[in-house]
């Protein structure tokens, strides 16, 4: 059987910028075990198996791999695929703004491709959660030195380290420079030795106010020992534990607040994400994920029957 993939770079205008997701449009026929080494020997950090939607009012399902595991959900791979679907005319472009509902592992996802004289500008993705903030974490000495980092690296003026579960749980670290977020080395063994796996907390987002790059609200790099293969793993899945961080602070008042964040660097592979965050009075948060892709390369997989 042939399987046609392909390579798309997200959040970004940029071939080689941004981060690299795989797109197998039509993967009917393959097993959960083949799925598993396709993202093996594709080695990106999430490749997306698109598959026909369980529900008939939904336009597909996308099942997504690591190369270490499925993944529930992801944010960079529903760019990728509303892109890819775009490119390939498997969906009408119906005006300015185009719906689309795409189901992942954790449910289905309203989509959005904005298309500007045929072309692809944006695909925007939507979702809410009700997180949950856990009080019990890691003291600041032993956060910073399972990140490389000194205490004094750690930012508690505005905001500061809170453990939150937004569907997956993870543990935010807000850091002082943008230096120190990029000096951060994660260590497995100290994670390992230290109370972080005790707050169940699969990972760690780190972020930094501001950025080296113009007109860039945050950047963030994500951290975890079974994240993947590369120094800047894409951010998109982290956002709705990002956005329900932010409104975990008091001084965060109710409204909606658009922002930029970014990930990565000019020297590798640089995204800038486009968020829209609702602060709601019930306890919910609301956010809006958009960002343009540039098609990288394209290519024919060929498996015995």
């Amino acid at each position: 059987m042939q399987y046609d993939f392909f390579t798309v770079d997200v959040f970004t205008r940029e071939m080689f910028s941004g981060a690299q997701i795989a797109v197998f449009p039509h993967a009917e026929g393959l097993t959960d075990r083949q799925m598993q080494l396709l993202a093996r020997e594709m080695n990106l950090t999430e490749t997306v198996f698109m598959l026909p939607a369980v529900e008939s009012a939904h336009t597909r399902r996308m099942r997504i791999f690591s190369p270490f595991e499925e993944i529930d959900f992801a944010g960079h791979p529903i760019i990728a695929a509303g892109f890819v679907l775009s490119m390939l005319d498997e969906i009408e472009i119906t005006g300015p703004h185009t719906h689309l509902i795409l189901e992942q592992n954790t449910g289905p996802i309203d989509t959005y491709i904005t298309q500007q004289n045929g072309l692809v500008e944006m695909v925007q993705f939507s979702l809410s959660t009700r997180p949950i903030v856990h009080d019990y974490l890691p003291a600041d000495e032993e956060l910073a030195d399972m990140l490389g980092l000194v205490s004094a690296d750690i930012d508690t003026s505005l905001f500061g380290p809170l453990v939150i579960n937004a569907g997956a749980s993870s543990l935010v670290v807000p850091v002082k420079s943008y230096a120190a977020l990029r000096a951060a080395e994660f260590s497995y063994k100290k994670w390992s030795s230290s109370s972080a796996p005790s707050t169940l907390a699969r990972e760690i987002l780190i972020f930094c106010q501001g950025s080296d790059e113009v007109d860039v609200d945050f950047h963030a790099r994500r951290f975890g020992p079974n994240i993947g293969l590369h120094e800047d793993p894409p951010i998109g899945t982290a956002m709705p534990i990002f956005t329900a961080y932010l409104c975990a602070h008091e001084h965060i008042k109710q409204g909606t607040y658009p922002f930029t964040i970014a990930r990565g660097s000019r020297e590798s592979r640089l995204s800038l994400l486009n968020i829209e965050m609702d602060n709601l009075s019930i306890g919910e948060v609301k956010i809006r994920v958009g960002g343009p892709a540039v098609l990288v390369s394209k290519g024919i997989i060929e498996l015995a029957d």
